[in-house]
């Protein structure tokens, strides 16, 4: 499936943050209208991701929710926990 412009956004925005980009995952898939993205990032890097008081991991939501309202869609995203 190939990724969509959301996905890939959410993909460059993990890839910048964390110390292990290689490590970076994001799956979507597409439910009742909705977009849902799964961000799947390196167990060590999942203190990055989510940030103090949860600031990164929000701000990230928040970018991604303004492109995917301007380009008319619904979106949802999940921080999945990945166990080494």
């Amino acid at each position: 499936m190939a990724r969509s412009q959301l996905g890939k956004l959410l993909e460059y925005l993990a890839k910048e943050i964390v110390s292990k980009p290689r490590a970076v995952k994001v799956g979507e898939e597409e439910k009742e209208g909705t977009n849902h993205l799964m961000l799947s990032v390196d167990p060590e890097d999942m203190g990055l991701v989510i940030g103090k008081n949860g600031r990164t991991i929000s701000a990230i939501r928040s970018l991604v929710k303004t492109a995917a309202i301007k380009a008319g869609k619904e979106v949802f995203l999940e921080l999945e926990e990945v166990s080494k």
